[in-house]
């Protein structure tokens, strides 16, 4: 009687989370070369810049693989989880950002992927804190292991001649939705100056839902009062809304 053949040993999925950064781009062309067959994976919150679509394109021509566009099954953007959910920022961060990317990601996600995610070498401290929070997840840095920066990553960019997203054109520090609620007094100041429409109508919320989305030491302080000479964008706190943000968020509000 022949022998029974083994059942094939299937191997763990390699999965990429892509936002619309440099770093993650450069993430998945070097994980894409150890693994051919890795997973593209973006999470789509629903109110980025346009131009991200664009960018996500020009990703997939150079990697010449798709990306998977995940999105929430319940949410079109960021402004209906605010309006239906009445509720924009606190303590524990963002409604949005764990309905539009956290949620989504882990209707997507399996418990054996191999997740790949864009820290650059600045960020050690920010990986070594994930992998603390998140044991259940088997991470990989590629750009640490290599050393990159975020530098080295528009470098890498700018070299394959694929133009950054609109975004950080602009001047902005992070590609995050239009009208983020982590962003500060400058941020803000910034998205008045060039989104006007996005600003009246976080303003117009803010009044609606009786909460504001900034703050100082004296307390809370509404849009349509806030002065034009305030914060500065360049030098605030950085912030960035993706899913690194979200998996701790859930860790801080467990």
């Amino acid at each position: 009687m022949p022998d029974q053949e083994q059942p094939r040993e299937i191997a763990p999925r390699v999965v990429v989370w892509i936002s619309a950064g440099a770093a993650s781009a450069g993430a998945g062309k070097i994980t894409l070369s150890a693994h051919p067959d890795a997973v593209l994976a973006y999470p789509d919150p629903g109110s980025e810049h346009p131009d991200n679509a664009r960018f996500l394109d020009d990703l997939e021509r150079w990697y010449d693989r798709p990306i998977v566009r995940l999105r929430s099954d319940r949410y079109v953007d960021t402004w209906q989880v605010w309006t239906e959910r009445r509720f924009l920022v606190g303590p524990a961060g963002a409604l949005c950002t764990a309905e539009l990317k956290k949620k989504p990601r882990f209707a997507f996600e399996r418990p054996d992927d191999v997740q790949v995610f864009g820290y650059t070498s600045e960020e050690q401290h920010r990986a070594d804190r994930f992998r603390q929070q998140n044991p259940e997840v088997t991470l990989v840095t590629p750009l640490i292991e290599r050393g990159m920066t975020k530098d080295d990553c528009l470098a890498l960019l700018a070299r394959t001649g694929i133009e950054l997203p609109t975004m950080y054109l602009l001047g902005y520090r992070n590609n995050n939705c239009i009208g983020c609620p982590k962003g500060g007094m400058g941020y803000w100041n910034k998205i008045r100056v060039d989104f006007p429409d996005t600003f009246a109508r976080m303003a117009a919320l803010e009044r609606d839902l009786g909460h504001t989305v900034l703050r100082d030491k004296n307390g809370a302080i509404w849009l349509d009062e806030l002065d034009p000479s305030r914060g500065n964008a360049t030098t605030e706190s950085d912030f960035e809304c993706s899913l690194l943000c979200a998996m701790v968020e859930q860790e801080v509000a467990a």
